[in-house]
């Protein structure tokens, strides 16, 4: 009888256990959706001007509308886009009007136009603030001397053009010679419902074997 109530107590325990996790991954997944559509609804909004004070929680993927002009200099992140091949984003310090310093995502270039001349003066951009998560552990460090970056690596990017650390990524650009806007997508991961099938799964199979072993166990002691 200890060892029946013993299965039963670890079997309860066990199945208590796993289902819980499987209920906190679908309030997870909740969570997550409501997110993301809060985020693409931000993403498909007007532009507007960029806040006085900018925080990636907040306001990443917002459109924003800025006038300037381009700074000099630009850093080349090592891409490949389908249908066009390898090539770099163009990153550049802009001006703005209103005296801020910030980093701005031009787009797409051809391997062979990494050193061709960009349209400079003053210009109107439209486009999303950005914070890309592209940097880890097993990123490349980035060549200086060619100027061939990895990755979108904000912070330190900005400190090497002398900008705040904000990045707008160019929705569309009409100047001859400019690079080719990237679309910016809302690129969530969201594997909650995963999680949460595979969470009851490994309750029902530990509430099977449970019982099997109940079964096993009371045959061997008998009425």
């Amino acid at each position: 009888m200890r060892r029946l109530a013993m299965a039963i107590l670890v079997g309860g325990l066990g199945c208590l256990v796993l289902a819980s996790l499987g209920v906190w991954q679908l309030q997870r997944l909740a969570w997550k959706e409501a997110t993301i559509a809060a985020i693409e609804a931000r993403a498909s909004s007007a532009p507007v001007a960029i806040p006085a004070t900018v925080t990636e929680a907040e306001y990443e993927y917002l459109p924003v509308r800025v006038a300037g002009n381009w700074g000099i200099g630009e850093l080349h992140v090592l891409t490949s886009v389908k249908g066009k091949g390898p090539g770099y984003r163009v990153i550049a310090p802009f001006l703005t009007n209103d005296r801020r310093r910030i980093l701005v995502d031009r787009g797409f270039i051809p391997e062979t136009a990494k050193a061709a001349r960009r349209p400079v003066g003053g210009t109107e951009l439209t486009g999303n603030l950005v914070w890309p998560d592209e940097t880890d552990s097993f990123t490349p460090e980035p060549n200086i001397d060619e100027n061939i970056w990895f990755a979108r690596d904000v912070v330190r990017m900005a400190d090497v053009l002398g900008t705040e650390p904000i990045m707008v990524s160019v929705s569309r650009s009409t100047a001859l010679g400019a690079p080719t806007p990237l679309p910016v997508t809302v690129a969530l991961p969201n594997n909650h419902l995963a999680y949460a099938l595979q969470w009851f799964g490994l309750a029902i199979v530990w509430a099977v074997m449970t019982g099997y072993y109940l079964r096993r166990t009371r045959a061997k002691v008998g009425p």
